[in-house]
């Protein structure tokens, strides 16, 4: 995995576990406090345009997941801020995105070898990908 597509699966990450902690606090929390709800839109757009990045990467994404969905919601939420449905998004926090965490698990382990693995030296190569 490169650095740039490493950096996108650790984002993702940070963002997913973000939108974790707003389904904790419940969906009356979600309902009664707008400060909550911008910040599940905000971060479903960041997802969105992490997924943009990887599409046009060239990046597959996970199984289960699909960035085209990712990139609609974002587009929605985006343009047709005026007509959020709250159910919709609360479903997209509490249902959709815990699958998005489950399928990218892999990626976000290798993502974070990635990033942490010590530079190579000039002079060395790196090991052959056992597959």
């Amino acid at each position: 995995m490169d650095h740039r597509t490493a950096k996108e699966y650790l984002h993702i990450r940070d963002w997913l576990t973000r939108a974790a902690h707003i389904v904790r606090a419940g969906r009356d929390a979600y309902d009664q406090n707008p400060l909550l709800q911008e910040a599940g839109d905000s971060l479903m757009m960041k997802i969105g345009e992490a997924a943009v990045r990887l599409s046009r990467a060239g990046v597959a994404p996970p199984p289960g997941i699909s960035w085209g969905d990712a990139v609609g919601n974002r587009n929605w939420l985006i343009h047709q801020y005026d007509v959020i449905d709250r159910d919709i998004t609360w479903a997209t926090l509490e249902r959709d995105l815990p699958k998005w965490s489950a399928a990218c698990a892999d990626a976000f382990a290798q993502a974070l070898a990635t990033l942490t693995a010590p530079p190579l030296d000039a002079d060395q190569t790196p090991p052959k990908h056992p597959l």
